[in-house]
């Protein structure tokens, strides 16, 4: 990270600008340049040091989460915890350095917005390893960590990934997962955990429990949500999307009249997402409305998913 080493040189020669300004030669170039003037005062300022540590320590801790993702390789129900867990650890930066918290936290916002998408919220609320237990004993999914917003989001992408016959059943179902969640038994085996030595951090011991749990025990219960359940769970949130250029996007529409062509789409987006994944293709969050499940196209990837023999 470019940034990263100018802050590590910066500060590991910070004695050295110290006595660089109060050299004799360069307090005469002060006299003629402006800009030798404002560096000297930049260094001579006793917020210098502390600023330069805060500078340091927040591109650091960014860093270190931006590496510990790419190697845990989230998927896209971790990324609100992501984002939870910067947020707090921006809060502790802020207090430790005595930054104002208000404007840390309108850069975080402002950065969070750019950067979501719907199906964070989906994702995170129909993973298993996320329910909450009650005190009532039940595990139920922690829809009171979203906003109202974001509750809108779950109804929306969900009832889209379904037809339109079956979007009243799958809401009815939705509505009885928010209220009745999971057996306690099968919560408690999808939520086991063990220590990652990779991180030290603990992960789940079973990965692909929250996708099975769905496809197996739910199945009956929460038929069409299930499946809606699946499709989201899988998906890597460090390989969201590829490029969709028109030509495509309208394939893709005259495709997703059979079950042949939708099966088609799906495998093209599980190949071209992974694919990404694998070459360390992180990119593109600057284009997002390029991207295949962002803006405009949402609705054609949405359409594509759609199971067409029950049209």
């Amino acid at each position: 990270m470019p940034d990263l080493t100018v802050l590590e040189d910066m500060m590991a020669s910070s004695r050295s600008l110290h006595l660089a300004v109060h050299d004799e030669d360069y307090k005469l170039l002060c006299l003629e340049n402006r800009e030798a003037r404002e560096v000297a005062e930049i260094v001579q300022d006793t917020c210098f040091l502390k600023d330069l540590e805060a500078a340091h320590s927040l591109v650091k801790l960014i860093v270190h989460m931006v590496r510990e993702m790419e190697m845990e390789r989230p998927l896209v129900g971790q990324c609100l915890p992501f984002w939870e867990e910067l947020r707090s650890k921006i809060k502790e930066w802020c207090s430790q350095y005595s930054i104002d918290e208000a404007c840390a936290k309108k850069v975080f916002d402002r950065s969070f917005k750019r950067n979501y998408h719907p199906a964070w919220s989906a994702a995170f609320i129909l993973d298993p390893r996320y329910l909450i237990k009650e005190k009532s004993g039940k595990y139920l999914p922690p829809y009171k960590c979203l906003t109202s917003e974001q509750e809108k989001d779950v109804d929306k992408l969900v009832t889209r990934l379904v037809s339109r016959e079956e979007a009243p059943i799958v809401l009815s179902e939705l509505m009885k997962w928010r209220t009745e969640g999971m057996d306690p038994l099968y919560a408690q085996a999808v939520q086991e955990k063990q220590l990652n030595p990779a991180t030290g951090k603990m992960r789940m011991a079973n990965p692909r429990s929250s996708r099975l749990v769905w496809e197996t025990c739910l199945s009956e219960e929460f038929g069409k949500l299930g499946k809606v359940a699946a499709r989201l769970i899988f998906l890597h949130a460090t390989a969201a999307g590829f490029r969709c250029n028109s030509s495509l996007r309208k394939w893709m529409r005259t495709q997703r009249r059979s079950r042949a062509g939708t099966d088609r789409v799906q495998k093209m987006i599980f190949v071209a997402a992974h694919s990404r994944l694998e070459r360390g293709d992180f990119s593109g969050d600057d284009d997002r409305d390029a991207d295949l499940f962002a803006n405009d196209d949402v609705d054609v990837a949405c359409e594509s998913f759609i199971d067409t023999s029950s049209v």
